[in-house]
């Protein structure tokens, strides 16, 4: 093989690495990204882009605009500025983490601590 053959070549090999390990991804990601946004409920507790986190108040699917409910403050972003949605099942399906024992002990020095100073000043 002469060099220009192998430059040629060695450009095919470059856009082939460039595809399968750069564009390709990136294009599942948005189709990933695409119908998380389609799936997108009232209720479902979001995260956008801004990182406001926020519950989902209304879809407006002609203007393409979701309204969220922030503590009591009504917001209105495009659909594109959500970033993650976590739909409310796997909210309620969530389950708080037991304390453990090092906390509740910590929990009961602390409680036993402020029960000796309140003797004390009494005294």
């Amino acid at each position: 093989m002469n060099s220009s053959m192998m430059s040629i070549v060695f450009i095919v090999v470059m856009f082939g690495f460039l595809y399968f390990f750069m564009i390709r991804p990136q294009r599942k990601q948005q189709q990933q990204h695409q119908s998380m946004l389609k799936q997108v409920k009232r209720g479902d507790k979001v995260t956008t882009i801004g990182r406001l986190h926020g519950v989902v108040d209304e879809v407006n699917e002609a203007e393409k605009t979701v309204t969220l409910d922030c503590d009591g403050i009504f917001l209105v972003f495009d659909i594109t500025a959500i970033a993650k949605v976590s739909p409310i099942e796997e909210a309620k399906d969530a389950t708080v983490a037991p304390e453990s024992d090092a906390a509740v002990s910590a929990d009961n020095h602390i409680a036993d601590s402020e029960a000796e100073d309140t003797d004390s000043e009494a005294k």
